[in-house]
C-alpha cells in the first residue's frame, strides 16, 4: 500500500490488485462528498438566481454550471495527460471552491454577472465528479472494468439522496451567520470541495494512470499491465487484419505523452478508433436524451397541478429519475463485463426509447410519468457506464486523458444544448413532441452500434 512508485521498478513490481482495490476505496469516498457538494448547488443554485435576477436568469445560470463543466473538462484532463489524475481531480475541486464563494459573494452583493461566474467555475466539481470515474478504470482488470468503473458512478447516488436535506441544514445555518438565504449550501459546497481536493491530494498516491504507463512501459507481464495497452494492441492488430495486411507493433506507450497530446491529438485518434468513437456517442447521445426530456419534466407537471402540489411532486418524480440514473450502476456494470459493451449500449438505448415513448404517452397520469423517468434514467446509465468503459479501453494511454476530456465536454455540450432547444420546443409545440425529437436523436447512435466494430474489448476477443 505504500509502494514508492516513483522509483524505479524493482523487480517484484508494485502490488497493482492492493494499488487499485485502494485507489477504488478513496475514489467512493470522495465521490460522495464530492457529490453531495455538487448536488446542493444544483438543488438551490435555479432558486438562488431567481431571488437574484429573476426567473429569466435562473435556467442561464444553471446553463452557466454544466457548461462550465464541459469547457473546464479540457485544462483539467491536459493536466492529467502530463501529470497524472491527482493534480488534475485536486484543480478541479478547488476551481469548484472558488466557484462556490463567487456565489456566496454574488448572493451579499446580488451581483449577476458574479453569479454567472461564480456558476460557471462552480461547474469544476461536476469535472472532477466525472474524471473520478475514468480513475476507476486506469488500473482494473479488464474482466472488472464495466463494473469498477460503474462502482463510483454509483457512489454519486448517496450524495445525491443526502443533499436535499444538507442543503436545508447549511441554509439555517449560515442564515444565522449573516449570510443571505439559499447562499450558506454554496458555502457548505466549497467546504465539501475543498475537503475532497485534500483527501485526493494526500492520499490518491501512487497515481492510478501514471503507475498504468510506468508498467506498460516497463514491460510488465500481462496480468499487471494497464488495460489500455492491451486494448490498443489489440484494436490494431484486428484493424489490420480486417484489412488483410499484417499487424503492425504497437507504439510504445510512454510515460509522459508528448505537449501536442491535447485535443486535436485526441480528436485524431478518436477519428481513427471506430470503439472509441461509438463510446463518446453513447455518453453524448444518452446525455442529451435524458436532459432534453427531464429538463420539461417540471413544466410538464406544473400544467396539471397546483402550485401548492408542484414542488412536491417534483421533488418525488425527480428522485426517482435519479435513483433510476444510479442506483442500479453497479448491475449495468456487471453487465458490461457480461454481456458486453455494444450489447448494454443498444440496451440503455431501448431503454431511453421506452422512456420516450412512455412519458410522451402519459398525458398528466403523473405514476406513468414517473415510470418514464425512472426508465430514462436506466437508460443513460447503460449508455454512461458502456459508453465510458468502452472509450476508456480503446484509445492508447498516451492520449487517453485528453480523449476522456473530449468526451466529457462534448457530453456537457450536448447536455447544455439539449436543455436550452428542449424550452423552445415546449414553447412552440407540446412535451409528447419533445420526447417524440429525443426519441429520433438516438437514431445516429442505434446506426454506430450496430456496425461491425474492431476493438481488443474482452467482448469483443475472439
Amino acid at each position: 500500500m505504500a509502494t514508492d512508485l516513483t522509483a524505479p521498478r524493482t523487480a517484484a513490481g508494485p502490488d497493482v490488485t492492493s494499488i487499485q482495490r485502494r485507489t477504488l476505496r478513496l475514489l467512493f469516498t470522495t465521490q460522495i462528498i464530492g457529490g453531495v457538494g455538487v448536488t446542493i448547488g444544483i438543488a438551490v443554485g435555479a432558486l438562488l438566481a431567481a431571488r437574484i435576477a429573476g426567473t429569466a436568469v435562473a435556467g442561464v445560470a444553471q446553463s452557466a454550471g454544466v457548461v462550465g463543466a464541459a469547457l473546464l473538462a479540457v485544462p483539467v484532463t491536459r493536466i492529467m495527460a502530463r501529470h497524472g489524475r491527482r493534480p488534475g481531480l485536486v484543480l478541479a475541486y478547488a476551481v469548484g471552491a472558488v466557484g462556490g464563494l463567487l456565489v456566496v459573494l454574488a448572493a451579499a452583493t446580488r451581483s449577476v454577472p458574479l453569479l454567472l461566474l461564480g456558476m460557471l467555475l462552480f461547474g469544476g466539481g461536476t469535472a472532477a465528479n466525472l474524471q473520478a470515474r475514468y480513475t476507476a478504470v486506469d488500473l482494473a482488470e479488464p474482466a472488472r472494468r464495466g463494473r469498477q468503473l460503474s462502482l463510483i458512478v454509483w457512489a454519486t447516488t448517496i450524495g445525491a439522496v443526502a443533499a436535499p436535506n444538507f442543503a436545508a441544514l447549511a441554509d439555517r445555518v449560515t442564515t444565522g451567520w449573516g449570510l443571505p438565504p439559499l447562499a450558506g449550501p454554496f458555502a457548505f459546497s466549497a467546504v465539501a470541495f475543498v475537503l475532497t481536493g485534500g483527501v485526493l491530494l494526500v492520499l490518491l498516491r501512487p497515481d492510478p494512470l501514471l503507475t498504468a504507463r510506468r508498467l506498460a512501459a516497463a514491460g510488465a507481464p500481462a496480468a499487471d499491465r494497464p488495460p489500455v495497452a492491451d486494448a490498443a494492441a489489440g484494436a490494431v492488430a484486428a484493424d489490420a487484419s480486417a484489412a488483410g495486411g499484417p499487424a503492425p507493433a504497437a507504439a510504445p506507450v510512454q510515460e509522459r505523452p508528448p505537449r501536442g497530446a491535447g485535443m486535436r491529438a485526441a480528436w485524431s485518434v478518436v477519428r481513427g478508433q471506430p470503439a472509441a468513437r461509438l463510446g463518446i456517442a453513447a455518453v453524448a447521445v444518452g446525455h442529451l436524451v435524458m436532459v432534453a426530456v427531464m429538463a420539461m419534466t417540471p413544466v410538464r407537471l406544473g400544467e396539471s397541478h397546483a402550485d401548492a402540489d408542484v414542488l412536491r411532486l417534483v421533488g418525488v418524480v425527480l428522485s426517482l429519475h435519479i435513483a433510476g440514473m444510479y442506483a442500479f450502476a453497479p448491475v449495468v456494470g456487471w453487465l458490461t463485463d457480461r454481456l458486453g459493451r455494444r450489447a448494454v449500449i443498444l440496451g440503455g438505448v431501448g431503454l431511453l426509447l421506452a422512456a420516450c415513448a412512455v412519458a410522451g404517452t402519459a398525458g398528466h397520469h403523473t405514476p406513468r410519468l414517473s415510470v418514464g423517468l425512472v426508465l430514462l434514467g436506466l437508460g443513460w446509465s447503460g449508455t454512461m457506464v458502456a459508453g465510458s468503459t468502452l472509450l476508456s479501453e480503446s484509445v492508447p494511454a498516451d492520449v487517453r486523458p485528453s480523449v476522456q476530456g473530449l468526451s466529457d465536454l462534448i457530453m456537457g455540450l450536448a447536455g447544455a444544448g439539449a436543455a436550452v432547444a428542449s424550452g423552445f420546443v415546449m414553447q412552440i409545440a407540446e412535451y409528447p413532441v419533445l420526447t417524440l425529437l429525443a426519441a429520433v436523436a438516438t437514431a445516429p447512435l442505434v446506426a454506430l452500434a450496430l456496425r461491425p466494430v474492431p476493438t481488443g474489448a474482452p467482448d469483443e476477443e475472439g
